[in-house]
């Protein structure tokens, strides 16, 4: 009896603590999810940090070196980071293809034959005159209705801006959901043709945890975010599965069309998912997804040639001060995976 009374003392702490510290994250979810959006500017590093309540959600990142402003990183209520932290932020173990994969960012592969989309530090100097790249000019700062409003600039090479874009942002949580609707407005400054290209158009590229299962060798980093091939691959922890609003799971998803499409995984045995809607709206809704097994999850409604293979083409134009609307909605969640159900019940935007 003494025996099993002193490991009833050893034990039961432990118990208690472990109850506590969940207690105590279900607790900071709830008050994030009550909590307003606030934004805190920097303008030093060029960049919009938005938190609900104490804890970080994304950064606006506007730096030029990006080629584009992005969204990064993109953070679950219970602090799970789901975007690849290279080229920004390399950690070991992570792929360091596409360096023009940043975080979450909307951008084209030909807009006047111009590449808005693969321009990177990566593109050789004598190379740059077929790339265009994406300015940020403004913003607003909306706190009370927890909004985002950005002007960025879409430039040839030579300067001459081709596109003003007008984005507008807004941050929500439901739940164990972080929400982020989309509202682009692009607006000719020329006359602009956006001819049908497989580089496109709405993006996320995802950290490894989400990736799925590969057997190809590929370029990884070290623990001192230096490049190295790898031929062997681990996939220990990668535990990616797409799901579609069409039923269509992994990688099967690429040039598939689809309301939306989640992307479930396990980063530190908890649920996770980030999940893509399309809007009615959009121009050829519901889009095809350009969703790729290695890390790539996009939606491009632009580009069908590709993906129809060669039964559907859309080259689209925008006159002189028209313009083109997209919106999108990203939604991330943990606790527990995104099933058709869940997802439907979140695509109303």
């Amino acid at each position: 009896m003494r025996l099993v009374f002193i490991l009833l003392l050893l034990f039961a702490p432990s118990f208690g603590c472990n109850e506590i510290v969940s207690k105590k994250q279900d607790n900071q979810m709830e008050k994030d999810s009550e909590a307003a959006v606030r934004f805190v500017e920097d303008q030093a590093n060029q960049k919009v940090d938005v938190y609900f309540g104490a804890s970080l959600f994304t950064s606006y990142r506007y730096t030029d070196a990006y080629y584009k402003p992005v969204l990064y990183p993109l953070i679950t209520a219970s602090g799970k980071s789901l975007t690849r932290g290279f080229p920004i932020d390399p950690f070991p173990g992570e792929r360091v293809d596409h360096p023009h994969h940043v975080g979450h960012w909307l951008n084209y592969g030909d807009v006047n034959g111009f590449d808005f989309w693969n321009h990177s530090d990566a593109i050789p100097l004598e190379k740059k005159d077929q790339y265009g790249t994406v300015f940020h000019k403004s913003m607003q700062l909306d706190q009370t209705n927890a909004a985002l409003n950005v002007v960025a600039l879409w430039k040839a090479p030579d300067g001459k801006i081709l596109i003003e874009e007008h984005t507008k942002f807004i941050f929500s949580v439901v739940g164990n959901h972080r929400i982020i609707d989309r509202e682009t407005n692009l607006i000719a400054k020329s006359n602009v043709r956006l001819t049908d290209n497989k580089e496109g158009f709405v993006a996320v590229r995802v950290t490894r945890a989400l990736e799925h299962p590969s057997k190809k060798p590929e370029i990884f980093t070290d623990a001192n975010g230096i490049p190295s091939e790898v031929k062997a691959i681990d996939n220990e922890g990668v535990t990616g599965l797409y799901l579609s609003s069409e039923g269509i799971t992994g990688e099967s998803v690429w040039g598939t069309r689809a309301e939306w499409v989640a992307l479930n995984g396990v980063i530190d045995q908890e649920n996770v998912s980030i999940t893509i809607y399309d809007h009615p709206e959009n121009i050829g809704y519901p889009t095809f997804w350009h969703a790729r097994g290695y890390g790539l999850f996009a939606a491009n409604p632009l580009g069908q040639k590709i993906f129809s293979k060669g039964a559907q083409e859309l080259n689209t134009s925008i006159e002189k001060n028209k313009s083109l609307t997209f919106k999108y909605r990203i939604v991330l969640s943990n606790g527990k995976a995104i099933d058709q159900v869940s997802a439907n019940q979140l695509k109303d935007f």
